[in-house]
């Protein structure tokens, strides 16, 4: 009896779910993405806005999916949209928390905050204009992981006049957000697409979809992807692509499209010919002298020459010959150095009175 009841206490403990994996991930469904590799950078910074594209088979397809969603200040304007009689029952059935920026920052900044958050909810959504700030306020519990916020454009259009911006009344906040038919549209465009992290790097990973996909929903949305990215963010369009790979969590990089050129311009490109022309052009220009020989430096733009002693090579033959004067000729001025100090020392007399040495 004892045995067994160790037996089960072993197999417990054995498949213990670990707490710290991620909530979102399906054991048996693991996520597949796009590897685009450009040429040259595909941009001069990182942005931490991602770029959202648009799929023919959404990512988020379980319908009782929970929703958070972080707004701009003040919270209680977008509480107010999501529980109005205007906004689809279904979807606001699915938002379980509208949270701002504010409350963010004072109540999720702690470590177990952010991971007790990120466990209630299975999406996130982000006011777009607040974004770029939750890195920081959030941090590598949700960035690290696949809960990363998706960005959503739910502010009302900039009213203008003539083209130019009118300023909004001070004390009207209702009038910053978008109506919520044109909320509820942009969470679900924003549910349906994937998003993109850029960085300045020649590579650049999107998921695409999961394991458990048949090949041709995944070659749609393959298809998509590409285009889209290549399309709007990649420099010189399909000239700058260096390849596409289709990849797993685990597995090897299969590539589906290779340039047959590897770079982007001709410019980029040394032929033979050329090279040689560099040579030809560079010669007499600057020549080295070997047995302390002058040289003669022609400076660009002025035709002028300028002179530089060099100093002779030594001959390896005579290196140790060389080593061994150097080190007799040292060795004589340390000792003509200390003669030196000690002739210029003061002698002390005899003690005074007093104790104290007198020097001569």
């Amino acid at each position: 009896m004892k045995d067994s009841a160790k037996e089960e206490t072993t197999l417990a403990t054995h498949h213990k779910k670990n707490l710290l994996e991620d909530a979102d991930e399906d054991e048996t469904s693991t996520p597949i993405w796009l590897n685009l590799t450009t040429k040259k950078h595909i941009v001069d910074k990182k942005s931490l806005k991602p770029s959202k594209i648009a799929l023919p088979h959404p990512l988020h397809t379980n319908s009782s999916a929970t929703i958070c969603l972080i707004t701009a200040d003040p919270q209680r304007t977008y509480k107010d949209i999501v529980a109005s009689p205007a906004f689809p029952s279904e979807l606001a059935a699915r938002i379980t928390k509208v949270v701002g920026i504010k409350k963010i920052r004072a109540k999720h900044t702690q470590y177990e905050a952010q991971r007790k958050l990120k466990a209630e909810h299975d999406i996130f959504l982000a006011d777009d204009r607040i974004v770029t700030s939750l890195p920081k306020l959030l941090g590598k519990t949700f960035y690290k992981g696949t809960k990363r916020p998706i960005p959503v454009s739910i502010a009302a259009p900039v009213p203008k006049t003539e083209g130019k911006r009118i300023k909004r009344a001070k004390g009207d906040e209702k009038q910053d957000a978008a109506s919520p038919e044109a909320i509820a549209k942009e969470i679900e465009k924003a549910l349906s697409g994937t998003v993109v992290h850029l960085s300045p790097s020649a590579s650049t990973a999107v998921k695409i979809g999961y394991s458990g996909w048949d090949a041709q929903k995944l070659a749609e949305n393959v298809e998509a992807v590409a285009e889209a990215l290549i399309e709007k963010h990649v420099p010189q369009k399909w000239r700058g692509v260096k390849a596409l790979h289709i990849k797993g969590e685990s597995t090897a990089a299969l590539p589906i499209w290779l340039a047959d050129e590897l770079w982007s311009e001709e410019v980029d490109v040394i032929t033979e010919d050329r090279a040689e022309q560099i040579r030809a052009a560079n010669v007499g220009k600057k020549r080295k002298a070997i047995e302390g020989v002058v040289v003669e430096e022609e400076e660009a733009g002025e035709g002028k020459k300028k002179k530089q002693k060099v100093l002779k090579e030594s001959n390896d033959d005579k290196l140790d010959q060389e080593i061994a004067l150097r080190k007799e000729k040292l060795k004589m001025q340390k000792e003509e150095a200390a003669k030196d100090v000690k002739d210029e020392v003061p002698k002390a007399s005899k003690k005074s009175k007093k104790g104290k040495a007198v020097a001569v």
